[in-house]
């Protein structure tokens, strides 16, 4: 069961999410709240594997609850996915960068809503392609490239490679198709990737993969 927080401050969306979601067998709605000062408290007392987050919320906005519950070592394996009204938002470039899964546009079609909790629950990066350009373009534009060629050398040529195929976005049976490899053996290559380089998840690979330059805007379908 994908026990799910919901953190919006408008409660018609929050019902709407909470019937849809707890329609589905293998998930639940263990809380929700309309701040993020609520959110970080909810988070701790029910650790949720995933998180709906809004970005604009008072009480402490969706982005410092997003930071503080994924840098809270009590909450290991919980996820966080940013709901945003506009698909341009200041703030969820910041959101990536703190650790956010990824991000949804509130208008999202319901399936595709559910697709993203059970893709972020299984540990993969929810990068909507309609943003993540642009997101990633301001990134780059952000970029820690003076830090980055140190913690590179922590990796291999092959995990470079892999690297760079994660930061275009691609699956681990993607990668392994590009690398004729099996996905059992990318996989490893990208949890040995997150190990050596101290990051949380894949959607932190992204981030690493632009800001150093292995991929530039543009270049991710």
């Amino acid at each position: 069961m994908i026990r799910i927080l919901l953190a919006d401050d408008q409660n018609l969306i929050r019902a709407g999410f909470r019937a849809l979601l707890d329609a589905e067998p293998d998930m639940a709605v263990v809380a929700e709240c309309g701040t993020g000062r609520d959110a970080e408290r909810l988070a701790l007392r029910e650790k949720p594997d995933v998180v709906l987050m809004d970005i604009r919320m008072p009480e402490g906005d969706g982005l410092e609850a997003t930071r503080k519950i994924l840098a809270s070592p009590a909450l290991p394996g919980t996820r966080v996915i940013i709901l945003t009204t506009f698909e341009l938002d200041d703030y969820i470039a910041e959101a990536v960068r703190a650790g956010a899964a990824g991000f949804l546009v509130k208008d999202t079609e319901p399936e595709e809503l559910l697709r993203a909790v059970r893709v972020v629950h299984d540990g993969d990066a929810l990068l909507s392609p309609a943003v993540t350009r642009r997101i990633m373009a301001q990134l780059a534009l952000q970029s820690r490239a003076a830090e980055l060629p140190a913690a590179l050398d922590r990796i291999t040529e092959r995990e470079r490679e892999v690297l760079r195929l994660v930061g275009e976005g691609l699956n681990n049976t993607e990668i392994a198709q590009q690398l004729f490899i099996t996905p059992l053996t990318a996989k490893t290559h990208v949890s040995r990737i997150m190990t050596k380089l101290m990051v949380r998840d894949r959607a932190q690979l992204v981030v690493l993969a632009y800001e150093s330059g292995l991929v530039r805007p543009g270049w991710a379908g």
